[in-house]
């Protein structure tokens, strides 16, 4: 299966988890496309000072790559900036949100796999 970019569902979330600011999701793989435990599978696209809230993960993992960009995220309660070509993953129980600090777009593509 080949999805291109025009085929992708977007959707914009405002203050999402309590965030600030507006988060754009494109969707890379819908649940429904996989024959598998994943509930997301996505580009998450967040301009300067946007975030999202911190928020639990239980019985998932969600895995963070950083495309572009620089954040500060919280990391079940420590702070830690990541860039680009790092990669964070919460989850059994674990918190976490993220902020992007930088000038430009903080470009993030996310993984939710379920237990």
């Amino acid at each position: 299966m080949v999805k291109y970019k025009n085929e992708m569902r977007s959707e914009e979330r405002p203050n999402m988890r309590g965030g600030n600011g507006t988060v754009k999701i494109t969707h890379a793989l819908e649940k429904e496309e996989i024959n598998g435990p994943l509930r997301l599978c996505a580009t998450l696209t967040l301009e300067p000072g946007a975030s999202i809230g911190e928020h639990i993960h239980e019985k998932e993992d969600e895995i963070f790559y950083i495309v572009s960009g620089t954040a500060k995220v919280m990391d079940n309660g420590v702070e830690k900036i990541v860039y680009a070509g790092d990669s964070v993953i919460t989850g059994n129980g674990g918190s976490h949100s993220i902020e992007n600090i930088g000038i430009d777009d903080l470009v993030v593509f996310a993984t939710i796999v379920t237990y």
